[in-house]
């Protein structure tokens, strides 16, 4: 296996299969039930576990996700991919990030867990998939209309070891026990493979998504705007994957009722994920693409990143996060003053292009 073999067809399958096998025996292992990788939903339990929202239920940090950031940063050292870089747009990137989020947490869940949901037989899934396509086209749209943030530049080499050493800071708070990070007891954040398992996952998923380029908002942006369809084929992949190992697992429930950490109010499925698809395209990548982007030095992915485990406290401190009941008190605002200001960005940072 050759270094681009993860950039052929056959290898953008494989790469595909092997999240979605790990996804699914994460679920086996403990992680929450269709949550064997949530990159949103993980990032808010981080979160939680920084003491940034009291919800006590998702309050734990995640080893996963900072095995996909050290992951990308090992193997982009390595291959000569690390190319610290920044400085477009920075603002607009973070609060990109935190509305992603709260689009996410109405649904409950990032672009992942929505195929992940469906390959377990949450047919919910289906109205935040289809509210993700819409959000990604409407992205699209602005992008082949010529929407930049504009250019990033070159930066000095330790800016781009900032968010690596952030992950590896509050890494070593979890390892050492630290009496100042909150742990779920209850809950989804209660749930958790075997920390060695989580930090293992994170490393090989994080290595195969930073060679791949595996990123779920690009499969869909790609076939909208250059009928390309080489990253769609590893998010089929990974689907399909995470749908034959639920099966052999018994992890398959189909239905619309009583799914794990899921509501059907679905016009919130579909308005939460087009939310978030929209910022996940005017901001270049899916919440799993912009961890592997920060561990390759990209400090505007960074900056989104930061705005998402921002969002997500947001999210949970005014009440509008969902949970299996429904949507959050304030969730529909937080959805609505969301999409008004991913349209506004859309339509502002289009003109600014053009009078350039």
């Amino acid at each position: 296996m050759n270094g681009n073999f993860f950039k052929s067809k056959a290898g953008i399958i494989t790469a595909g299969s092997l999240i979605g096998v790990i996804a699914a025996l994460l679920v086996y292992l403990g992680n929450p039930k269709n949550m064997g990788f949530c990159i949103a939903c993980f990032e808010r339990d981080i979160a939680g576990g920084l003491g940034f929202h009291r919800a006590d239920i998702v309050q734990y940090i995640r080893p996963e996700i900072i095995g996909i950031m050290v992951s990308a940063l090992l193997i982009s050292l390595i291959k000569g991919e690390f190319r610290p870089r920044g400085g477009s747009s920075t603002v607009i990137r973070f609060f990109l990030g935190v509305f992603a989020m709260i689009g996410a947490l109405v649904f409950l869940g990032c672009p992942w867990r929505a195929f992940i949901r469906l390959a377990g037989g949450d047919w919910n899934a289906i109205l935040g998939i289809a509210g993700l396509i819409a959000g990604i086209g409407i992205g699209s749209y602005f992008i082949k209309k010529g929407y930049s943030l504009g250019r990033n530049n070159a930066q000095a080499r330790v800016t781009g070891y900032i968010m690596p050493a952030f992950m590896v800071l509050i890494f070593a708070l979890l390892v050492f026990n630290f009496p100042k990070l909150f742990n779920s007891v209850t809950g989804p954040g209660s749930m958790k493979a075997p920390f060695i398992i989580s930090i293992i996952a994170g490393l090989i998923v994080g290595g195969i998504a930073q060679r791949s380029r595996f990123c779920t908002m690009g499969s869909i942006r790609d076939i909208i705007l250059v009928k390309d369809f080489h990253l769609f084929f590893g998010v089929a992949a990974f689907t399909i994957a995470v749908f034959i190992m639920n099966l052999i697992l018994g992890q398959f429930n189909a239905g619309f009722e009583n799914q794990p950490i899921a509501h059907n109010m679905h016009i919130w499925n579909f308005l939460g994920m087009m939310l978030s698809g929209f910022a996940f395209a005017l901001s270049g990548g899916c919440p799993g693409r912009q961890l592997i982007l920060s561990g390759e030095g990209d400090t505007d992915a960074g900056v989104f990143v930061m705005g998402m485990i921002v969002g997500a406290g947001f999210s949970h401190n005014f009440a509008m996060a969902s949970s299996p009941k429904g949507i959050g008190e304030f969730g529909m605002w937080g959805t609505i003053i969301g999409l008004i200001f991913t349209f506004v960005i859309a339509v502002t940072m289009t003109q600014k292009r053009k009078s350039a």
